[in-house]
């Protein structure tokens, strides 16, 4: 659900000194001097409606919180382009991958009541679980399911439930038996999701509650969250709802949202501006909800937020230089890097239709986040950057200017990309083999049957397990088809290849996004379909 950066191993010496910077609520150098600051930003809702009105944003939800207090708590815009409902500070969005902190919170309770252990395997507590590899299998602890060191791939194992899928959470997290490792144990940086829906299984193990349940009780409702739901198959019943939008064809409209309950623990939760709010300064007071009343304390906070796997510091553009990080990396449910001097603890979600993201800095007890119902990091991240220089009291920068020359950058390479491959087709190749010989049932180890027919002299192709993945194949040069979905709102068409045998017959498919824009969790390239025998 996230844009994410692989890895090398790095030095230990390079580890230990990462290390010393993640003491929890500490600047790691001289900062500003003025602390106390309180109050908003001047012209906040003119900067606000600026970067809505730069990135195509239909509605924002704004919290900033300081000091324990919620500073801003708010909606701009619209719930939905071509109607008047107006987002205010109970609007509802989808939160994604911003819900891994709710699990890895959720977790670390039960460590706090001798339920669980951080360092034990997971089979300690779910025995049927299974990776593809026994020593993972093993190994893998309670830890490990939340910081993305597994040796899976990027999004491996996503097109189990993504798009919607009939698959149940329990089957998702028994497929990965079959699922491969792209890496050495614990070597590199990988971002994944079906982790956590292990890590929402083992909750319903020790405790017998639902993972839905279980956060709901202990967490949700304890720090008063009243209008949040953490089961996205809700969402539809709700009134106040920002629609999701996105570009689909070049033109911004309204998008059908993700409503699967299956991925709950990874991506389910949705909220508001006033609880995500009341979110942030208990986790900024380590686990305070009132006086004397808390969710989880304060050696909790120092294991969420510390970095556990580090992640290679990418170079920033010129034009975005502040955002330039001396480390990174993921620690429990959170990513952890520093900015201008201070610790950063944050994390960005992503769904169709939704992108957010929330940041803290610990030293300072700030806390900003933005949701919105547009797919644009550009967008959240020029909002959350100009709060944080205003309370840091840094040197004016221009984030919108910044953001637009990164968008034009991104869709310049993202055109250019697909230039090349549309260059590079050999128009004028065809087939090896009939159409019709290229229909049958296909099988891969892990999600199971795709079915290829052909038809009225056309070739289709349909995902047993999902729905929404099912359209035309088009003949694109020699024996690879581009498989058009009929769902455009999907944006994620893919190349399909067939390889042959000696004698002609079809030895095995592989698959690929056709273009690099699409979305990780179509994570077409993991397939290895072969031939089911009829």
């Amino acid at each position: 659900m996230e844009v994410c950066i692989q890895m090398k191993r790095v030095l230990l010496t390079t580890i230990v000194f990462i290390f010393t910077l993640q003491v929890c609520g500490y600047a790691v150098s001289n900062g500003p001097t003025n602390q106390r600051k309180i109050q908003a930003p001047n012209n906040l809702d003119d900067y606000v409606q600026t970067v809505m009105k730069t990135f195509d944003v239909p509605g924002v939800a704004l919290a900033i919180v300081k000091d324990g207090k919620i500073v801003v708590a708010k909606g701009y815009g619209l719930r939905q382009i071509g109607q008047n409902a107006q987002v205010d500070n109970e609007t509802l969005f989808g939160i994604a991958s911003n819900t891994k902190a709710f699990t890895a919170t959720a977790l670390a309770i039960l460590v706090e009541e001798g339920k669980v252990n951080w360092d034990d395997p997971v089979v300690n507590y779910l025995p049927w679980f299974r990776m593809s590899d026994p020593y993972v299998t093993s190994q893998l602890t309670v830890r490990d399911l939340l910081v993305h060191r597994s040796g899976l791939g990027l999004g491996a194992g996503d097109l189990l439930w993504w798009p919607q899928s009939d698959y149940t959470r329990r089957e998702i997290v028994r497929h990965l038996s079959a699922v491969p490792l792209s890496t050495s144990f614990r070597s590199t940086f990988a971002y994944d999701n079906v982790l956590y829906l292990v890590a929402g299984e083992l909750i319903e193990a020790v405790t017998g509650m639902s993972w839905e349940k279980f956060v709901k009780s202990y967490i949700i409702d304890k720090i008063g969250m009243a209008g949040t739901i953490n089961d996205v198959s809700l969402l539809l019943k709700e009134k106040d709802v920002a629609v999701p939008h996105a570009f689909v064809g070049n033109k911004l409209v309204p998008v059908k949202p993700y409503i699967d309950p299956v991925t709950n623990p990874a991506g389910g939760i949705c909220s508001n501006a006033t609880d995500i709010a009341r979110w942030m300064i208990v986790q900024l007071d380590s686990g305070r909800v009132q006086d004397t009343t808390r969710i989880f304390h304060p050696s909790t906070t120092v294991q969420l937020w510390s970095l556990v796997t580090p992640i290679k510091v990418p170079k920033v553009p010129d034009f975005l230089s502040p955002m330039q990080r001396n480390f990174y990396g993921y620690g429990l449910g959170f990513f952890i890097s520093d900015y201008r001097g201070y610790k950063l603890v944050s994390h960005t979600g992503s769904l169709p239709g939704y992108a957010s993201q929330i940041a803290l800095i610990p030293a300072l007890k700030l806390g900003v986040a933005v949701l919105t119902n547009q797919e644009s990091v550009y967008a959240f991240n020029s909002i959350t950057y100009h709060v944080l220089d205003y309370y840091l009291n840094a040197p004016q920068f221009d984030w919108i200017a910044g953001f637009k020359m990164m968008k034009a950058k991104d869709d310049s390479s993202t055109a250019a990309l697909e230039r090349v491959t549309a260059t590079e087709r050999d128009s004028t190749s065809g087939p090896s083999l009939p159409l019709q010989k290229y229909a049958g049932t296909y099988r891969d180890a892990w999600y199971g049957d795709v079915f290829i027919e052909y038809q009225s002299g056309k070739l289709t192709v349909k995902f047993s397990h999902t729905p929404q993945l099912a359209g035309e194949l088009v003949h694109w040069q020699y024996d690879t088809f581009l498989a058009r979905w009929r769902d455009r709102e999907l944006r994620a068409d893919a190349f399909v290849t067939f390889e042959l045998n000696a004698d002609g017959t079809i030895d095995r498919v592989k698959m690929k996004p056709a273009s690099p824009a699409t979305d990780f969790s179509f994570d077409f390239q993991d397939l290895l379909l072969k031939p089911v025998n009829k």
